[in-house]
């Protein structure tokens, strides 16, 4: 595929697999799938991990991590599920596979950056949705797909992309116009499209396309917003997915939270990015 002359790629007239987007790893795609449908079997899950001896080695380490503290270390994937549960693995396998999306480009610090940013997201949305009563598990698969499109755009151009996010301001609508410029696509359109490739669920869909949306509507208003304010946080906490990042003190993101959900916080800033940075070496180093 090749750009105009203005170097904006043509995007919108041409199919989507024409950007030519390295595929997602099916064992990850396929946990998805298989984690929403309400009939699904702890061996089906177990069979298909492990039938990827990598990827299931990767899960196995992070599932005896700090990450998720299990009671009893799991030796094999079918114990691991019994212990955390068919959605933990969802998150599981979803981070590894965003890891393993990036990478040789991983080691660039603004694809490193963008990871790291979508890792603390859905650490931070899976904290305030457990104490709102709301499903942790979809919060953290939420907070790691909602930029899953910037990362497929960054492994499409990784020096151009990288460009971009150190040229423009700290303006999300700033940055979403710059990737419209530079793809024809923005990161939210992209995400959107990447989950409808991947046959995901639709609501993953309308989340990652609306997470920039003032008012995303219908039953996704309220992960769609969780995600967007742990997204700020992430930001706050000292990961935010691009330089020059526009952020918003902590304190005045504690006071969008209902009081119930602000004490999870009451330690404060710091050791909360502690927290997240520890999580994130486990992940790592995995």
């Amino acid at each position: 595929m090749v750009p105009q002359e203005n170097g904006r790629w043509d995007a919108k007239s041409l199919p989507w697999a024409h950007l030519r987007l390295p595929p997602f790893p099916q064992v990850a795609v396929r946990v998805l799938q298989l984690v929403n449908n309400e009939n699904v079997q702890l061996h089906q899950l177990s069979d298909l991990v492990s039938s990827d001896p990598a990827f299931s080695s990767e899960v196995l380490t992070i599932a005896n991590s700090v990450l998720y503290s299990p009671r009893f270390p799991s030796s094999s994937i079918l114990q691991a599920i019994a212990v955390l549960g068919a959605n933990h693995l969802q998150g599981l396998c979803l981070t590894v596979a965003a890891r393993a999306y990036l990478g040789k480009s991983l080691n660039q610090p603004s694809m490193r950056a963008i990871w790291r940013h979508n890792v603390a997201s859905a650490l931070i949305a899976e904290q305030i949705a457990a104490a709102g009563l709301l499903d942790k598990d979809i919060a953290f698969t939420n907070g790691m797909m909602h930029d899953i499109g910037r990362l497929a755009l960054a492994v499409v151009r990784p020096k151009e992309y990288a460009q971009l996010l150190a040229s423009h301001s700290g303006s999300p609508a700033s940055i979403l116009e710059g990737e419209r410029e530079l793809f024809g696509w923005d990161h939210c359109e992209a995400g959107r499209q990447l989950i409808a490739d991947w046959r995901l669920p639709r609501e993953f869909g309308s989340i990652v396309g609306d997470h920039h949306s003032l008012r995303p509507g219908g039953e996704i208003r309220e992960m769609a917003e969780l995600t967007r304010l742990s997204c700020r946080m992430a930001d706050a906490a000292g990961f935010p997915a691009f330089p020059g990042c526009l952020v918003t003190p902590y304190q005045d993101l504690l006071e969008e939270l209902p009081a119930h959900e602000r004490r999870i916080f009451a330690s404060g800033l710091e050791p909360l990015a502690r927290d997240i940075e520890q999580k994130i070496d486990v992940m790592e180093t995995a």
